[in-house]
């Protein structure tokens, strides 16, 4: 049973099934039929309009963000351990020609507001120094935490008030929403977000995210993203097979339906790691306590996962698996015991 990544998942039905029906003739890049509906779609979605646009990989969506809110001498205030700041090999820089992250501590990879004043502080306001443009967090965070509409509206209004612009990696959005329980719109654009990197191959897409622009500067920032967009070799010549895939996961509630899916089995893994979780479990994600020992007897069972630092581990499930699809493993974690701190 493999727990590396909810990378490693098969495609959901229901996405390749939208695959085969987009399977003819229509136009080319994004003036498909299945293209053309995005915008409607994600508007409805989040109770505002919205500009959509497909984007082939999350590292591509989250780069192309920064850099319509960044300038190449501006700076990104962000998590230490974001996903843009350790799992994107400079992407972002890239992207922005140059810009810097401005990475910042939090407990569970959550930025917090005094700290991102303290950050905002700190600068001069003088050609010397990097100025802040833009702050990026990530919902659910690299440990499976979760941002409330509150937490995220907090930092939106230090973005309000410093001028900047205001990213959302939302790779495993579905799974904050499902967790949360809220309306989309309550946890981005009602919280200040100005973009968000929607997530859908985790969630049980083949290939393909969506990046999407809220607010009276969306239609100028994601004409600039089309740009940016084909300039870095991500404008797919048929584009309505990325689309199909995620107007197939929105349209009838499939996201949500999957990362409910994903997040119960974390759950039942959660009873069963009891006093030996790292983080609170929101997500689809758990971090938790093992031995070397304890590690080689789970994989000796056949259960794969990610070694996370010296006696831990992550453990991820995924929208194919429920409660009792993860019960071996929960069962044989319970076996090993009490663990000792």
């Amino acid at each position: 049973m493999h727990f590396f990544s909810d990378n490693a998942t098969p495609i959901c039905p229901q996405v390749m099934a939208a695959i085969a029906g987009a399977d003819h003739a229509d136009h080319g890049y994004d003036g498909d039929a299945w293209s053309a509906r995005l915008d409607g779609a994600f508007s409805d979605l989040f109770e505002t309009p919205v500009k959509a646009q497909w984007i082939a990989t999350g590292t591509a969506a989250n780069s192309i963000a920064l850099a319509c809110l960044c300038p190449p001498y501006g700076g990104v205030i962000c998590h230490e351990e974001a996903h843009i700041v350790v799992d994107e090999c400079g992407a972002p820089g890239f992207y922005t020609h140059g810009a810097s992250l401005m990475a910042l501590p939090g407990v569970g990879a959550k930025l917090l507001p005094d700290v991102v004043e303290a950050r905002l502080k700190a600068i001069r306001p003088d050609v010397h120094q990097v100025p802040a443009r833009a702050i990026s967090i990530t919902n659910a965070t690299e440990y499976g935490m979760v941002y409330t509409p509150d937490e995220v509206a907090a930092l939106g209004e230090i973005a309000k008030a410093h001028g900047l612009g205001f990213h959302m990696d939302g790779a495993r959005f579905a799974n904050a929403v499902a967790h949360l329980g809220c309306a989309p719109a309550d946890v981005t654009w009602r919280a200040g977000i100005d973009i968000l990197s929607f997530g859908c191959v985790k969630n049980g897409g083949m290939v393909g995210e969506a990046l999407l622009f809220f607010g009276p500067e969306r239609e100028a920032r994601a004409a600039e993203a089309a740009r940016w967009r084909k300039r870095a070799g991500h404008l797919f010549s048929k584009g309505r097979y990325l689309a199909a895939q995620i107007l197939a996961m929105i349209e009838d509630g499939l996201w949500l339906d999957n990362a409910r899916a994903a997040n119960g089995a974390a759950q039942a893994l959660a009873q069963a790691a009891a006093g030996r979780l790292m983080h609170p479990v929101e997500a689809n994600e758990l971090f938790v306590w093992l031995t070397p020992a304890e590690a080689a007897t789970l994989r000796a069972q056949g259960f794969d996962f990610y070694d996370w630092g010296e006696g831990a581990a992550r453990l991820v499930t995924n929208w194919s698996q429920d409660a009792q699809s993860v019960a071996p493993l929960a069962a044989a974690i319970r076996a090993l015991g009490h663990h000792d701190a």
